[in-house]
């Protein structure tokens, strides 16, 4: 059983923290010798951010030329270059335990894949995977993917050009790639696909390919992260 968390729209720095508190509550129970149950998958669509991964450097510069744009840059700990969230963007955080489903990173990254080929069948595209990573249509991405997983439990995860605005991408190499294009849902179906339309699709390939079944979270969960985010942002705030 995998809970579902529709976080709407949310900026990257809280819904990181989110993702944070989760995978802490995973290791605290790999640390214990305890089996734990709080796999989620977190369902976001972004306020604008540019991110980058661990092994990407871009220039001071660059920084400030990508936030002068009236969007965020985040360095993070995920896998992959730079990339865009924003809204009509799904981005979806599985934060799960991979000893409950395959202890195979490389298992886990190609699941990720199938579920946004599946989706994109279901609406008619045909995505397809390539020497890179992620989903594509012909040569254009619609689907980012950058991971972590540290003791088997994952963070970071997809984003899914849904609706979006894809004229962000215009101002950077995405992912690295300097002769490839992005594409949406919406561009290759020639039907509005907003995120609301998309998620229960994505839902339903998740589930299948991952053997498992979803449920939303319950409130007292929620509320008891969203608690720790708050506490952990309230000690930061006094100690600086």
């Amino acid at each position: 059983m995998v809970k579902v968390w529709k976080l709407g729209l949310m900026s990257y720095d809280t819904a990181f923290k989110i993702q944070m508190a989760l995978a802490r509550k995973h290791l605290d129970a790999v640390l214990k010798g305890q089996d734990s149950t709080c796999d989620t998958l977190l369902l976001v669509e972004h306020k604008p951010v540019f991110t980058v991964g661990i092994r990407d450097d871009t220039p001071k510069n660059e920084v400030m030329r990508l936030r002068a744009l009236g969007a965020e840059f985040r360095k993070t700990n995920r896998g992959g270059l730079i990339t865009f969230h924003g809204p009509g963007q799904l981005v979806a955080y599985p934060v799960i335990n991979l000893k409950h489903f395959k202890t195979s990173v490389k298992w886990y990254v190609t699941s990720l894949e199938e579920t946004v080929i599946n989706v994109c069948n279901e609406l008619g595209i045909k995505g397809t995977r390539s020497p890179y990573t992620g989903v594509w249509v012909d040569d254009n991405k619609i689907a980012a993917i950058g991971i972590h997983a540290s003791r088997y439990v994952t963070t970071h995860g997809i984003s899914l050009n849904c609706d979006n605005d894809l004229s962000w991408f215009n101002n950077i190499d995405p992912c690295g790639i300097e002769d490839k294009g992005v594409t949406s849902l919406t561009k290759e179906s020639g039907v509005e696909c907003s995120v609301e339309k998309v998620t229960p699709i994505f839902l339903k390939c998740f589930n299948k390919v991952f053997g498992c079944e979803t449920e939303e979270i319950d409130l007292k969960t929620q509320e008891e992260i969203l608690n720790s985010v708050y506490n952990k942002l309230m000690i930061q705030t006094a100690s600086s």
